[in-house]
């Protein structure tokens, strides 16, 4: 009998082993599971922040932003050269660019709005870069071939430009664009003459019959050295034909248009 008691006990103290190895394994399994989840939380959250860095380095919020209002991508700044030390930490300088380019983003959605039938058929374009806003005027809509008078039935289309101009402070730049067919004729010897003044028409137009303050504008005139488009091509030669109103950034006064990589070493005519 004492045998069996014996026997018995020790059963019990086994059958508790066995109990306290199932709750170790258990909360062994617990903590795995708790840890594989806060890992992968990391991981996502880490992927989400290089994203998003990765998004603003190149410029893609501001053209995400634009495409949702309407309007059209960047002019491809790069922004890695802003990024200083491992961590990309930015500078007061660099940040205050980002804002000054980000106060602008009501005055694009109000040109998106009020110029939306003009951007609908090709007749303007409006972008946000890092140097500021630019409404590019298409020289099949607003000019005559080889001319610098500006069509007064697009005066309606620059009086919506020139009221969202004088809402807000920004200084103006006109800048003239033609393409790489040279021109001369009796009033222009060549493209320089011709892209600086329809510059010089837009600034008439826009202080003289609309009241834009001229100590806020000026006027530059490129020919056709910041080609948008081939000049190998008639469709591309109408997109290089314009005159761009950029409204400015204070770091924008600083910059000068860029041409396109693949159209600037194309060879001109």
């Amino acid at each position: 009998m004492a045998r069996k008691k014996a026997e018995s006990s020790h059963e019990n103290h086994e059958r508790w082993l066995v109990s306290y190895a199932d709750f170790i394994t258990l909360m062994f399994a617990f903590f795995v599971v708790m840890w594989a989840s806060a890992n992968t939380n990391t991981s996502k959250q880490q992927q989400v922040s290089e994203s998003l860095r990765k998004a603003l380095d190149d410029g893609q919020i501001a053209s995400a932003i634009a495409g949702i209002l309407g309007g059209t991508p960047d002019d491809k700044g790069k922004g890695n050269a802003l990024m200083k030390g491992p961590g990309g930490a930015r500078t007061g300088e660099d940040e205050a660019q980002r804002r000054n380019v980000s106060e602008l983003l009501p005055t694009l959605q109000t040109l998106n709005e009020k110029l939306a039938e003009e951007i609908q058929t090709g007749k303007l374009q409006v972008q946000l870069t890092p140097r500021g806003l630019v409404v590019s005027l298409r020289q099949a809509a607003f000019f005559p071939s080889g001319d610098a008078t500006v069509d007064p039935k697009i005066h309606p289309t620059v009086a919506k430009i020139a009221e969202t101009v004088a809402a807000i402070p920004n200084p103006v730049r006109l800048e003239g664009h033609t393409d790489s067919v040279p021109i001369h004729n009796a009033r222009f010897s060549s493209n320089w003459e011709l892209s600086a003044a329809r510059a010089i028409s837009m600034l008439e137009l826009l202080t003289a019959k609309f009241g834009v303050d001229r100590a806020r504008v000026a006027i530059a005139g490129y020919a056709d050295n910041v080609p948008v488009g081939s000049n190998q091509t008639e469709a591309g030669r109408a997109l290089n034909r314009r005159v761009d109103v950029v409204i400015l950034t204070e770091k924008g006064l600083l910059r000068e248009p860029q041409a396109d990589a693949a159209e600037a070493s194309v060879p001109r005519r």
